[in-house]
């Protein structure tokens, strides 16, 4: 156990280390908010689809040699976000069809365009990193994390300024309308925040498993907590939590940042609902 706290401890005289931390717990804070609201609205993979636009961006972004792809990858998951609340409001096209449809074209056309343009000698290496996660959040620069700092800010307080208008929307949408609530305004709101969320997240944990960090702390928190606000809270701090213990025990022991992170989620889950159990009893 000394060895461990020393290890850490060495550790954590390097900028590096701190950014990364700094950063990962920034993201998962973020995705606990908007993952309560996706869940309850049972629209829990747009984060997945939205991932999968972002891969198909940034393999599009390497292709062109951009010197920071987020320039790209940003508008065109935002523009994405859009297009997929327009496309779910078709009555020829569903939401979950739309979802499925984007998602599974864009993870496909971005492989294809990796695999055609790309100079790089390893390209299986570089598709594993970008789907999984990989070391970029340990290699990050005084400026990108104040962009995620930043951005996050914004997240955090566009949240708490609407958070009446959120909770009225995710509960009852068509009272919402009734009472003259712009309905379909605030779930654009919501759109947009999730998919600036998800471009942020892909270097912390790989476009395949945005999902879990933005699902896995709401549902937790539902199996303990029974009231909105003390889910969003109790969600935050799990999520939190997770994501700085999973990327502590990545540092200590060489284990994926990605992987670890939602491994620590899956056994709060499964901890979760054994509490739920006891309470409940």
């Amino acid at each position: 156990m000394n060895n461990i706290i020393l290890k850490l401890q060495f550790y954590m005289d390097y900028p590096f280390v701190r950014y990364a931390l700094i950063v990962g717990t920034l993201i998962a804070l973020c995705s606990s908010l908007l993952g309560v609201t996706l869940v309850l609205k049972r629209f829990s993979f747009i984060g997945d689809g939205l991932s999968h636009v972002a891969f198909g961006a940034m393999a599009v972004a390497t292709i062109f040699k951009l010197a920071n792809d987020t320039i790209f990858v940003m508008p065109v998951t935002i523009a994405t976000a859009v297009l997929l609340l327009r496309t779910g409001q078709n009555t020829k096209i569903k939401g979950d069809a739309a979802i499925a449809m984007l998602s599974v074209g864009s993870l496909a056309i971005g492989y294809l365009i990796m695999n055609l343009f790309s100079t790089s000698a390893n390209i299986s290496g570089d598709v594993c990193s970008t789907l999984f996660g990989s070391t970029s959040i340990l290699t990050l620069t005084k400026g990108e994390v104040w962009i995620c700092v930043i951005m996050s800010i914004l997240v955090v307080a566009l949240f708490c300024f609407f958070y009446n208008k959120i909770f009225t929307v995710t509960f009852d949408e068509g009272f919402a309308k009734a009472t003259g609530t712009n309905a379909d305004g605030y779930n654009l709101l919501i759109a947009v925040v999730t998919a600036v969320i998800i471009v942020l997240a892909m270097n912390l944990v790989g476009s395949l498993l945005i999902s879990a960090l933005v699902i896995f702390p709401a549902l937790s928190a539902m199996r303990i907590i029974q009231n909105f606000k003390g889910v969003v809270i109790c969600s935050a701090v799990i999520s939190v939590g997770c994501a700085a213990v999973g990327m502590l025990i990545s540092i200590l022991f060489s284990t994926p940042v990605g992987s670890t992170i939602v491994a620590a989620d899956i056994v709060v889950f499964f901890g979760s609902c054994a509490i739920g159990k006891i309470v409940r009893r």
